[in-house]
């Protein structure tokens, strides 16, 4: 069995009209394609969103029944399926089966005049679903006869695709989680780490296709020390899901620029950050003043150098959020700015009311 990589991914959202006004008119999507009752999908609403090679689909229930509407009523708007490339989905299928996997849809065939989809689903981590596509003949069809294509028109080419989802777990099933992964989809472990920061603490391990197309990076929290953002993420989306959407760029400046000035917002940093910033990651081919004034993170590994930032939840639940990754070389995911990111998060937390402030000190020792 072949996962050649990510071919959708799936929100379950309350209203896909308005979740799609947000991606398309800040983030930069097209909508490509849309199915709903008009076209055999009857307790559905269907939206599809497309920018470079990432493809999003929404969707909302149009029923009480309907797995959105269930899935919106216990977690909020989230990610519920991610979608998986492969050569042969019933055999795919099959093959997990054998495994261990937890059927939910057989395989099914879409067919259209220039292409035809064969589609099966299996279960992955919490409620969300690993849908396994095999396509043929035109890709654009994304599901003949059930989301009806729409014209291409022009693509901001701000991002390219998506680099990794991060998943956090409750406490003890991190490496229930990883050996499912390893098990049932063939996938290896690539990394993990202990990261400690203002009382909190988290494990992490990483899980990647044979492929190395799907990466998933799992997080569990370590209760023996204060309740943190993980915490808070499992309970607001009530169980385990997709914390995190990686989207990789080939020029993180500019994209943050531009989805800034459309109106993202992204998590800050604080400026004693920067202060010796070149000394811990080497020079940077980037103007230092530049990724001050973005808030723009940048780490080394022995591959070379990763640029990154994390937008601030857009959910009421203040659950799924975005990040923005720019690979030189580098391989890891930043793990010298994750004492950052949990203070930044903090920040945002705080500012909703969430938690107490962190106190300034700790703040302004980000990243040293």
């Amino acid at each position: 069995m072949d996962i050649n990589g990510i071919d959708h991914i799936e929100l379950y959202v309350g209203d896909a009209r308005q979740a799609a006004y947000y991606y398309r008119t800040a983030v930069g999507f097209r909508l490509r394609g849309q199915g709903g009752p008009e076209t055999g999908l009857t307790d559905q609403r269907s939206l599809l969103l497309a920018h470079a090679d990432i493809r999003m689909l929404l969707t909302s229930g149009l029923t009480a029944e309907h797995p959105a509407s269930t899935y919106v009523q216990r977690h909020g708007d989230g990610i519920a399926v991610v979608a998986l490339e492969v050569d042969d989905a019933a055999g795919a299928y099959a093959e997990l089966m054998g495994r261990g996997a937890t059927g939910v849809t057989p395989p099914r065939t879409y067919t259209g005049a220039d292409a035809e989809v064969v589609i099966a689903e299996v279960g992955g981590f919490g409620d969300v679903l690993h849908r396994l596509v095999q396509r043929r003949g035109d890709r654009s069809e994304f599901l003949p006869g059930a989301i009806d294509p729409l014209p291409a028109g022009g693509d901001d080419k701000l991002l390219a695709e998506i680099d990794h989802l991060a998943v956090c777990v409750p406490p003890g099933q991190l490496d229930e989680t990883v050996k499912h992964y390893e098990k049932v989809f063939g996938f290896a472990q690539t990394f993990e780490e202990h990261v400690e920061v203002a009382g909190q603490a988290m494990n992490s391990k990483v899980v990647q296709s044979p492929s190395g197309r799907v990466t998933i990076v799992l997080l569990e929290p370590d209760t023996s020390r204060r309740p943190g953002q993980i915490e808070d993420f499992l309970r607001w989306h009530a169980g385990a899901g997709v914390q995190h959407l990686g989207l990789r760029t080939d020029d993180i400046v500019t994209a943050v620029g531009a989805l800034a000035d459309r109106g993202v917002r992204f998590a800050g940093t604080p400026a004693a950050y920067y202060d010796d910033l070149e000394r811990r990651v080497g020079p940077i081919d980037a103007p230092l003043d530049r990724l001050r004034d973005l808030s723009i993170l940048v780490d080394s590994d022995h591959g070379g150098q990763l640029l990154q930032i994390f937008t601030e939840s857009m959910h009421v639940r203040r659950t799924l959020f975005l990040e923005l990754i720019e690979r030189r070389g580098a391989t890891t995911f930043g793990s010298g700015n994750i004492k950052a990111l949990y203070e930044a998060k903090e920040r945002e937390l705080a500012a909703a009311g969430a938690i107490p402030a962190v106190a300034a000190g700790t703040a302004e020792g980000a990243g040293a």
